[in-house]
């Protein structure tokens, strides 16, 4: 997704049109931009203790913490990133950078504690989704392991679905089938997940994440074992598509990740 940005040209473009070209352009324009294993979330944690650790705590500073905001870190994951960067560059660096993030998260409540009450950590997650819960999904419950909600999101052009996993749940190993094309595509939007195909190492899913998964590889998908999880599933069209079903993902297996 390319970053759009015009700052430079606004403040700088009559006095200093070159940097304000390079800083839109170049910048935001190609760096932020750039397709590579770094998402839109990863790059601006990258800026936000970049920017704390030369002790930058300025307008910039603030921009960055809300472009963080919008691609995805939560107020509880600023929290632990700027406490967690405070040991390496510095205890009044870190209050400075708090005052400032505060403002930016001044709308969202703290999450739950683990042991919070399960209704209580159901209504944090549905703040942080941009997307409705839904309803059970009663339809597929044989194939998960845990409660899973399922809402539709479109029905026309691309058809997709918001998928919601409580804490601990997953769906079973299975299988996109198709003699060409097919697959599925997961966009994470909320909470923290899993994603694992067989005979690989499970990868962690966070909001922003995309998981490409092709036709016919084994798989399977779901939440942490602390956290409720939600991602967008696009089913892509295939000649002879269906889905096959398959075993549980073994409890020793999942509690291990």
């Amino acid at each position: 997704m390319a970053v759009k940005q015009t700052a430079g040209r606004n403040q700088l473009g009559d006095f200093a049109p070159e940097f304000a070209r390079l800083n839109d352009d170049v910048l935001f324009g190609e760096v932020w931009s750039r397709e590579s294993e770094l998402s839109l979330r990863d790059r601006s944690l990258v800026t936000v203790v970049s920017l704390l650790a030369q002790g930058l705590i300025d307008s910039s500073f603030s921009y960055h913490l809300q472009t963080a905001k919008s691609n995805g870190i939560t107020r509880d994951q600023i929290a632990e990133i700027i406490t967690h960067a405070a040991f390496y560059a510095g205890w009044p660096k870190a209050w400075a950078a708090f005052r400032l993030a505060k403002d930016v998260w001044s709308d969202e409540a703290a999450a739950p504690e683990v042991g919070a009450a399960p209704d209580a950590r159901r209504a944090a997650h549905e703040r942080e989704c941009l997307f409705p819960i839904g309803e059970p999904n009663d339809a597929y419950a044989q194939y998960f392991v845990g409660q899973s909600y399922l809402a539709p999101i479109s029905n026309e052009q691309v058809p997709f679905f918001n998928v919601t996993f409580e804490p601990g749940c997953r769906n079973n190993w299975h299988v996109h089938r198709a003699t060409s094309g097919g697959g599925q595509m997961l966009v994470c939007v909320a909470g923290r997940g899993w994603y694992q195909e067989w005979g690989k190492p499970a990868q962690p899913m966070r909001p922003g994440d995309v998981v490409h998964i092709p036709a016919n590889v084994k798989h399977w998908h779901g939440a942490a074992a602390d956290s409720w999880f939600s991602h967008l599933a696009f089913e892509l069209e295939g000649e002879d598509a269906s889905n096959e079903w398959l075993e549980p993902v073994a409890d020793e297996e999942y509690q291990a990740l």
